[in-house]
């Protein structure tokens, strides 16, 4: 019988042994999911018990109070969530089964979990990734150079880098780059950027196959696509990184994007340059580098607030 998946977790609640059946015929809920939702409705059905409530009973401001009791306890917001997550499952299957003639979770709002904040290398071991990128003197590794040197000079997004035409070299002082919904965005790069691409094309001219030579595309490739792959330039950036000294997990496209976005802000650029570099539709994208601004702020006032020893 379906009963007996679970029966030894000791629940004698009728309607959260109808739930947990139903998670395990339907479902295919695992062992573990059911300790686990059973766990969270355990702790709930106590709370509400201290309130002189029960599962059929209870209302939207009873659940609100137990939110608000696992806040005081400092529950962590992803707890919190599987918790909510729980409760919503089972009203909804009470009120599903006419057990109860309401859900009183509807209205209740999911906690907001913290933002992580991005992954970005230092400006210390940036420069060492480049020292190391442009110490390969093979064709391979001026291709390498020019690839990371652009992408940290321009914070692109990977697939933005690979796809890059042979137009784009035109005025290597600028790029003008097609980017999400097809949206253009003006550029400027940098002169170490600019000379490690006029390296890379001297060696796309006289070293490359005639084909390739003759592509389309700004770093060629015999893939269907036509050009690298971000999957290529994600491999060729962790070479690059093992040659550096670097650890490759720490190492990626990505990862530089936000190292060329963190470093601008800490060197004094604004949020709405960035977004525009960046290519961001909306300036709430670009505010997970707020912590950069952060820390400009406390550094600013700390230095240059006329009382002494000002400390935030």
């Amino acid at each position: 019988m379906v009963r007996s998946s679970h029966s030894r977790l000791g629940s004698d609640d009728p309607q959260v042994e109808a739930f947990l059946e139903m998670m395990t015929a339907e479902r295919g809920a695992a062992r573990h999911t059911l300790s686990a939702y059973r766990g969270d409705l355990s702790a709930l059905e106590a709370h509400l018990k201290a309130c002189s409530k029960r599962f059929l009973n209870a209302q939207p401001d009873d659940l609100r109070k137990y939110l608000t009791s696992l806040h005081k306890a400092k529950l962590g917001a992803r707890s919190t969530t599987r918790r909510l997550s729980s409760a919503r499952q089972f009203f909804q299957f009470l009120y599903r089964e006419g057990i109860r003639a309401d859900d009183p979770s509807v209205s209740l709002d999911r906690p907001r979990l913290p933002k992580p904040l991005p992954k970005y290398l230092g400006e210390s071991e940036v420069e060492a990734l480049l020292a190391a990128a442009n110490a390969q003197r093979r064709s391979e590794g001026v291709r390498g150079a020019a690839l990371l040197e652009m992408l940290y000079a321009s914070g692109l997004r990977v697939s933005e880098l690979v796809s890059l035409p042979i137009a784009a070299a035109r005025n290597p002082s600028v790029l003008i780059v097609r980017g999400k919904g097809s949206k253009e965005r003006m550029i400027p790069v940098g002169e170490s950027a600019q000379i490690a691409l006029q390296k890379y094309l001297c060696v796309r001219a006289q070293f490359l196959p005639k084909k390739k030579a003759n592509s389309a595309w700004l770093f060629p490739s015999s893939g269907a696509s036509g050009h690298l792959t971000r999957d290529g330039f994600a491999k060729m950036l962790k070479d690059i990184a093992v040659a550096s000294g670097l650890s490759p997990s720490r190492v990626s496209p990505h990862v530089l994007r936000h190292s060329f976005a963190t470093h601008l802000l800490s060197h004094g650029a604004d949020l709405r340059t960035l977004q525009q570099l960046l290519g961001h539709s909306d300036i709430s994208t670009t505010q997970i580098y707020m912590h950069v601004l952060d820390e400009r702020l406390k550094k600013l006032v700390q230095t240059h607030h006329p009382l002494k020893g000002f400390k935030l």
